[in-house]
């Protein structure tokens, strides 16, 4: 049976975003095999029936020995196991892996890219490092035949532009798509009561929760009855995680409600009256997939990962990025009107069976793996 493996650096990611796609690979007669660090989600991973391989990492490492062993480990594992394909997903998986990949001589490579974080931002440490990463990144999205997926067009216009990746062998699959039978709209939203504004993701500043807190305190004590809720922890694996002591005077302050990590999504967003991601960059946010599924009105940062899932004055209001005067105004009109939240939640819904629909995300996948010659 042919063999292939998906990689990150997280096994929450492959837990929560890769499931479907390792089932539908498995449905089409590959042998799947998880690759990550030991966490929480190894064991779920593998009651799924999907085999398991440890490769140590640190997330926010930069010790050159420690990463250099992680390099090697990889490596020795891709030439050990004999993959015929290789998925890669985040910069160091894509890094590490496609180096490894070289030397084991793995036949296919498919690179994802699902935002382009912390290495392509403005801070002045990511500046630094794509001095150092870049010229290795162009020589192994050039190799062989490796594949690169990004979630949105900018993304790909980006690196095609520097030079990083080949056009040709590029592919713009939006997202991870969203189970529209999962997510579902409530039986009945009520226009009374507290209007529930919701944020989710992990927290970083570069998701622009620190925005959202801003808006929740200047809309506190409102004439409509607010409520703002945050679920996701904080991912100390990000060099821009809020830190524990930012998150305990936020919870002093009381103007949002940090509801910690959460399973039942589906059940929370049908609560929910408004979804909301000021983000800096994304790839193509799950979260506001699974809100739009929902039928909720959507508020996002005017970003092209943002920008594939709201069409602003239909489904949801665009605002600029890191700017939470313009938040303030977006949420407020939604607070106030229950007619447009409703009527833009019908169109959500409408956008998300469209467009987003999982089983249609997973045939673009499926495609990269039938051009490899992985799949017949």
């Amino acid at each position: 049976m042919t063999r292939a493996a998906l990689v990150s650096h997280w096994d929450w990611v492959l837990y929560n975003f890769r499931l479907p796609l390792a089932r539908r690979l498995r449905a089409r007669g590959l042998d799947v095999t998880f690759v990550c660090p030991r966490g929480d989600y190894v064991e779920a991973l593998q009651a799924a029936g999907f085999g398991w391989a440890p490769w140590p990492l640190s997330r926010r490492g930069m010790n050159p020995a420690g990463e250099t062993a992680s390099l090697m480990r990889l490596s020795a594992l891709y030439r050990r196991q004999r993959f015929s394909a290789v998925q890669h997903f985040t910069i160091k998986p894509i890094l590490y892996g496609s180096l490894s990949a070289a030397l084991a001589r793995t036949p296919a490579v498919i690179n994802t890219f699902t935002g382009l974080g912390f290495l392509f931002s403005d801070d002045p440490r990511a500046r630094g490092l794509r001095r150092l990463v870049f010229p290795f990144l162009r020589r192994l999205l050039h190799h062989g035949s490796t594949q690169t997926v990004f979630q949105n067009q900018a993304d790909r216009a980006r690196l095609v532009g520097d030079g990083l990746a080949p056009v040709a062998r590029t592919h713009v699959i939006p997202g991870s798509g969203v189970d529209v039978k999962k997510f579902t709209p409530a039986m009945r939203r009520s226009s009374d009561g507290d209007v529930v504004v919701l944020m989710a993701g992990r927290l970083l500043f570069d998701k622009g929760v620190g925005e959202f807190v801003d808006s929740a305190r200047r809309l506190r004590g409102g004439r409509f009855k607010t409520r703002f809720w945050i679920a996701g922890t904080a991912d100390e694996g990000n060099p821009r995680c809020v830190p524990a002591d930012v998150l305990d005077r936020w919870r002093r302050e009381g103007a949002v409600e940090l509801l910690g990590h959460r399973d039942d999504m589906p059940e929370l967003l049908q609560q929910a009256s408004i979804a909301v991601l000021p983000s800096y960059h994304e790839g193509v946010p799950r979260f506001l997939l699974e809100a739009a599924a929902t039928g909720l009105p959507l508020i996002g940062s005017d970003i092209d990962g943002c920008r594939t899932i709201i069409r602003d004055g239909v489904n949801g209001l665009l605002v600029p990025p890191r700017d939470a005067e313009s938040l303030v105004r977006a949420i407020s009109r939604l607070v106030s009107d229950p007619e447009l939240r409703a009527r833009m939640g019908a169109a959500s819904r409408d956008v998300a069976v469209a467009e987003f629909e999982e089983e249609t995300i997973l045939d673009g996948y499926e495609a990269v793996y039938r051009r490899l010659g992985v799949l017949q």
